[in-house]
C-alpha cells in the first residue's frame, strides 16, 4: 500500500487525487473526433513561480506537528494556517494549525470507532465539517476558528457525495450546502442553517455536484463529464458545447476538456459558452485537480514523464487564464490538494518529505 493510500485509511481524510489512475482514466475515456477551431499552440516553456509571482505568499511546513503526530491538512486558511487531522494515541483529532506553530484541537474522536472527516469548509470565523464513525451516521458540526466549542448542526446528512473538490461543502447565505446520493438516478441537494435547524432537501434527477454557488453541475460519474449546469436560485440552465467526445469538467464560467488528438492526449480550456478555446496541455500533461478553474483564473496541471505513473510525482504547473502562460509551482510534487484559493503539495520522498503551500489569492490580478 502506498503512503497516500495508507493515509486515507488511517487519517480519515479525503485522499489526494492519484495521478496514475487519473491519466489512465482520461486516456480510456476520450475518442478522437474532428475539433472546432481552437488555438492549438501549447503555451511556451513554463516560467518558475518565483519569477512569475515574486510577492505571492508561500510556506514550507513539516508533515508532523510539534508532538510528532503525522498531520494531514484538509484545507488552508492562508499559506501558513491550516485545518486538518492528526492521530494522537488512540484518538483522531481535527485541529487548527496556526502560523506560529501552535495547534488547537477542535474535535477528538476515538480511533477504535474508525472516525473520519470527509469534508471540511470554512468561511469567516466559522469552521464546518462532516464527521463519520462506524458507530453513527454522518453528522455536520461547526466551531469558531479562533475559539469556541464544537457543536453539532445536524445528524441528518445522508450519503454525502464527495469528489475531493472544494465544493463538497459550501457555506453561503448563512447556510451549509452539500449533495447526497438519492434514490436511484437522483441527487439530493441539501441545506441547513449554520446555527442548526431543519434540513431542506431538493431532489434532482441525474448525477450532480455543487459548483460555484448557487450552481450545480452534472456528469460527476459520466465518462464525458459535464453536459449541463443549473442555477439553484434562478433556474437558469447552461450547456457547454460538445464538439467532441472527451472528459469535460466545468464550472459556470470555464470548462477544461481532456481529449485525444493525433499526437496523443491534449487539454483544452474554453469558456462555458464555447468561446476563447485554447490548448493548454499536451500528452505530457494531465489535470491534477477536480476543480477546473480555481479562483476563475487558473487551471492546475501536472507535467508527467515515464516515471509519473510509478512515483505519482509531477511537475506542478498553473496555467494563467489572463496571461496565457504556464507557471511552474513545483518541479517535483505529489499529494496535491486545493481549497479556497490555497494549493498545497508535498516534495521529497515517502520517508522524508516537506509539505508546501501557496496562496493563489496573493498572486495578483492579471488581465482576463
Amino acid at each position: 500500500m502506498s503512503r497516500s493510500a495508507a493515509r486515507y485509511v488511517h487519517y480519515g481524510v479525503t485522499a489526494p487525487i492519484r495521478l496514475a489512475g487519473t491519466v489512465v482514466a482520461l486516456v480510456a475515456s476520450v475518442v478522437l473526433l474532428a475539433l472546432p477551431s481552437v488555438e492549438r499552440k501549447v503555451p511556451a516553456v513554463p516560467v518558475p513561480a518565483g519569477q512569475a509571482w515574486p510577492s505571492a505568499q508561500r510556506a514550507s511546513l513539516s508533515p508532523t506537528l510539534a508532538d510528532g503526530s503525522a498531520y494531514e491538512p484538509s484545507l488552508f486558511l492562508d499559506a501558513n494556517t491550516s485545518v486538518g487531522s492528526a492521530l494522537k494515541g488512540k484518538s483522531l483529532r481535527l485541529v487548527v494549525r496556526r502560523t506560529d506553530g501552535s495547534v488547537r484541537t477542535v474535535r477528538e474522536l476515538a480511533q477504535k470507532d474508525y472516525p473520519s472527516f470527509p469534508a471540511v469548509a470554512a468561511a469567516g470565523d466559522a469552521l464546518v465539517w462532516v464527521e463519520r464513525t462506524n458507530r453513527s451516521p454522518a453528522a455536520l458540526w461547526t466551531a469558531g476558528l479562533r475559539d469556541g466549542k464544537p457543536r453539532r448542526i445536524t445528524g441528518d446528512v445522508g450519503d454525502l457525495q464527495s469528489d475531493s473538490s472544494e465544493t463538497d461543502l459550501v457555506l453561503a447565505d448563512g447556510q451549509v450546502h452539500w449533495t447526497a446520493a438519492g434514490p436511484s438516478g437522483t441527487t439530493l441537494v441539501r441545506s441547513v442553517a449554520e446555527n442548526g435547524g431543519p434540513v431542506s432537501t431538493r431532489t434532482v434527477d441525474g448525477d450532480w455536484k455543487l459548483s460555484v454557488w448557487p450552481w450545480l453541475v452534472n456528469g460527476v460519474t459520466a465518462a464525458a463529464g459535464t453536459s449541463e449546469m443549473r442555477n439553484l436560485s434562478t433556474g437558469e440552465v447552461r450547456k457547454p458545447p460538445r464538439g467532441e467526445r472527451g472528459e469535460m469538467q466545468c464550472d459556470p464560467d470555464w470548462c477544461r476538456v481532456t481529449r485525444l488528438d493525433q499526437d496523443g492526449t491534449a487539454i483544452d480550456l474554453l469558456r462555458a459558452d464555447g468561446s476563447e478555446r485554447r490548448t493548454i496541455g499536451d500528452s505530457n500533461s494531465a489535470a491534477v485537480l477536480t476543480d477546473p478553474a480555481p479562483l476563475g483564473k487558473f487551471t492546475i496541471l501536472g507535467g508527467i514523464d515515464q516515471n509519473a505513473q510509478l512515483t505519482n510525482h509531477v511537475q506542478l504547473i498553473a496555467y494563467e487564464f489572463g496571461t496565457r502562460r504556464s507557471v511552474v509551482i513545483s518541479p517535483d510534487a505529489f499529494d496535491v490538494g486545493y481549497r479556497a484559493g490555497v494549493i498545497w503539495w508535498s516534495a521529497g520522498n515517502d520517508n522524508d518529505f516537506v509539505r508546501h503551500a501557496l496562496d493563489l489569492r496573493t498572486v495578483g490580478d492579471a488581465p482576463q
